[in-house]
């Protein structure tokens, strides 16, 4: 087969699972809402289950919804009926995932599901398939196409299923006002835990590393502690060692473009006064955050007497293994 015909049978299998996610997108109305209600307002977990690959998807979403905090279980229909629906309350929601809405399975244990008191929520293809006659909430697809030739390999569905769950459980993360630190606390291993976990304290460089001048020294003098220290900026304090500005590369560019005689210049004439500034027990991705939306490549971390502590550079930042980053 010739590359332009591999080439033009992926791209009909995108473009129709792209045309199924739009069909589900437009079809989104109030029982998504209740869905979301639903699950929001549940005083237990949410369990979530599917045969075959549907439930592969489910794996999926119980996950996402355990690392943003909201208790989930993936229940195997199969093994349900051998003793695994011990796992369901009556304070649990049941969240079904079945494109026909008959996986005999499922039906097995719906009524079960019913007398423990959980309230069940399905993703199906219609509301009158049997497990959405069943169903308190049904989260009706419409008929979803296949992306393969003869149109039954779990495709477009269950690629439909995992939007949805990323739906449903991403929603009630914004809703819950669920933030980057809340995440981080459940994934304490690996680099995303360690990369959102870590405080500017982490980071930051004390002492001698500071660069730092006096107001009344010379400009001359400036440009040497910035060429010392070697990271492009150097602090500017008074008599008594408070911080009052800072001379960065580009100040000095911006200065001899008025004044050519750098002896003439005065550091007061060439600084930046009020230099941002950060508490170290800050994280350090809002760090990051806060040099981006400013555009500058340094921070600030000064006593009460706002005198400078320490700084931290961009660099510092961005070159730590656990960003994931090295230079």
């Amino acid at each position: 087969m010739k590359n332009e015909k591999i080439i033009e049978i992926a791209k009909k299998i995108i473009d129709i699972e792209c045309k199924n996610i739009e069909k589900i997108k437009d079809n989104l109305n109030n029982s998504f809402v209740e869905a979301i209600e639903c699950i929001y307002n549940m005083k237990g977990k949410i369990v979530i289950t599917g045969m075959g690959k549907s439930g592969i998807i489910g794996r999926k979403i119980s996950a996402t919804f355990s690392s943003i905090g909201i208790p989930s279980i993936f229940l195997h229909p199969g093994e349900a009926i051998h003793g695994d629906l011990g796992m369901v309350t009556k304070q649990d929601v049941l969240l079904v995932i079945s494109n026909s809405g008959e996986t005999e399975e499922i039906i097995r244990i719906i009524p079960i599901i019913k007398k423990i008191g959980a309230q069940i929520i399905t993703i199906t293809s219609s509301k009158n398939s049997t497990i959405g006659l069943y169903s308190d909430i049904i989260i009706e697809t419409g008929e979803i196409e296949e992306a393969d030739p003869f149109g039954i390999i779990p495709s477009s569905s269950t690629t439909c299923a995992l939007i949805l769950g990323d739906a449903i459980s991403l929603t009630i993360m914004a809703i819950k006002g669920i933030q980057k630190e809340d995440f981080a606390f459940y994934h304490p291993g690996g680099n995303l835990g360690k990369r959102l976990m870590l405080k500017v304290k982490d980071f930051m460089q004390t002492g001698d590393k500071i660069p730092k001048v006096n107001i009344n020294n010379s400009l001359e003098d400036a440009i040497r502690e910035i060429n010392d220290k070697n990271i492009g900026f150097t602090l500017v304090v008074d008599n008594n060692g408070k911080l009052v500005g800072i001379i960065t590369d580009g100040d000095i560019r911006r200065f001899l473009l008025k004044q050519s005689d750098i002896k003439k210049g005065k550091i007061e004439e060439c600084m930046t006064k009020n230099p941002k500034t950060i508490q170290e027990d800050r994280l350090a991705v809002q760090a990051i955050a806060m040099m981006e939306k400013l555009e500058i490549t340094c921070l600030v971390i000064v006593d009460e007497e706002n005198k400078p502590k320490a700084i931290v550079h961009l660099h510092d930042l961005l070159g730590k293994k656990e960003f994931g980053i090295e230079y």
